[in-house]
């Protein structure tokens, strides 16, 4: 697991290199290539846009974030405890495992095994479509974007203990998939799919 923190305070060139080991699953070093071992996850942290000193992430980067989650400030019980608590650093070290690589692999696996039918497959190339037709947005959805919206939604429907994705586990998770790779006069990204999900039918 990788985290960038802060990542858009890195330079263009630092966030470059992210991009193949995120898209390829390795990474090249003086013209030798190293692939990166199973499971492999990127999770990076952004500060606001307008603070200085921050350089916006390319779209081409930002698609290759599965999801995008805004988290906020902590509410008052969470901010109490950080501050009366320990050393937040000192605290990993106490860290215990809560799910072997093994299992994780294995649950990997079974979302893949997750059915999705044709009429939901009309309904993802639905939604996608309008964010390219719409004027709503400046730039659509990619194919790439569509595939993470795919494997979200089987990953929602495994998590409800379904064997099948329904339009509900697409509606679930589209904001955080989509909502960071589509530009709009919003910047929440529950704005930004607001019309996604008041003009495509649900099949």
């Amino acid at each position: 697991m990788v985290l960038a923190d802060e990542i858009n305070r890195a330079t263009p060139k630092a966030q470059s290199a992210l991009l193949e080991a995120m898209e390829e699953q390795q990474v090249t070093v003086e013209g030798v290539t190293y692939p990166l071992p199973e499971p492999f996850f990127v999770i990076a942290t952004q500060n606001p846009s307008h603070q200085l000193g921050t350089f916006p992430l390319p779209e081409s980067q930002l698609d290759r974030f599965l999801m995008r989650i805004e988290l906020g400030y902590p509410d008052h019980d969470a901010e109490r405890e950080l501050l009366t608590g320990q050393n937040r650093y000192k605290l990993i070290e106490t860290l215990k495992v809560q799910l072997p690589v093994e299992k994780l692999l294995e649950m990997q696996q079974a979302v893949k095994g997750i059915y999705v039918s044709p009429a939901l497959l009309d309904y993802i190339q639905a939604l996608i479509k309008f964010t390219r037709e719409s004027e709503e947005y400046l730039l659509g959805l990619s194919p790439r974007a569509g595939l993470a919206m795919l494997n979200a939604a089987k990953s929602w429907a495994y998590m409800q203990q379904r064997e099948s994705v329904i339009p509900e586990d697409v509606q679930a998770i589209l904001a955080s998939v989509a909502g960071h790779r589509l530009r709009a006069g919003h910047s929440n990204s529950e704005n930004i799919v607001a019309p996604l999900l008041a003009n495509v039918a649900i099949p």
